[in-house]
């Protein structure tokens, strides 16, 4: 069996699809971004990638602030809906039922609906060509208190996120091991 060979593009998947408010508890909008990810750890920070065509883009590169929303399942219909319609013609909010919850340290409203909202600073912009990625450090981290389990950590089955793959949206699996699981003592290892 061999590897079929494409010319370059976007084809690391899958991504998290995620809802990005952005603007102020007045002015706001949502983008639906598969262009994220973590870049650093200490400081925590994170990046998403935006053209700089979109009406979020401005709103993004004013304020300096951001909140990147993961979606579920149950926000499937509502992440696409965000990433096909322009927020200079609708809100988003009101159009799809969604809530606004005040943050604690950026002037952009949480997705109350959204698991886990990240509130994030902007500390540069790279111009890369169709995108323009928004470098931004965590200020905090804000998760729905029905996915803490007994104890306390962010328990991830509980709320059936999504992931994007190209063009289309999956809901994520079953846990098949954690992080240095192939090198714990005493436990029994896998043969394919």
């Amino acid at each position: 069996m061999s590897k079929v060979t494409w010319k370059s593009g976007t084809f690391l998947y899958p991504l998290p699809a995620v809802m990005v408010s952005c603007g102020d508890m007045e002015k706001s909008n949502i983008i639906t971004v598969a262009w994220t990810g973590i870049i650093n750890t200490n400081p925590a920070m994170v990046y998403i990638s935006i053209r700089p065509t979109r009406y979020s883009y401005n709103l993004i590169k004013e304020s300096g602030e951001f909140v990147i929303n993961l979606t579920t399942k149950d926000l499937v219909y509502a992440t696409d809906w965000c990433g096909v319609k322009s927020g200079s013609k609708v809100d988003k909010f009101k159009e799809m039922h969604l809530n606004k919850e005040k943050a604690k340290f950026v002037k952009c409203p949480m997705i109350k609906e959204s698991p886990v909202s990240v509130e994030c600073k902007v500390k540069e912009i790279r111009e890369l060509g169709s995108h323009h990625m928004f470098i931004a450090e965590v200020l905090a981290i804000n998760a729905d208190e029905k996915y803490i389990d007994e104890k306390g950590a962010f328990d991830i089955s509980k709320c059936n996120l999504i992931t994007y793959s190209n063009g289309n949206y999956y809901e994520l699996g079953k846990k098949l091991g954690k992080f240095g699981f192939s090198v714990q003592k005493n436990k029994k290892r896998r043969k394919k």
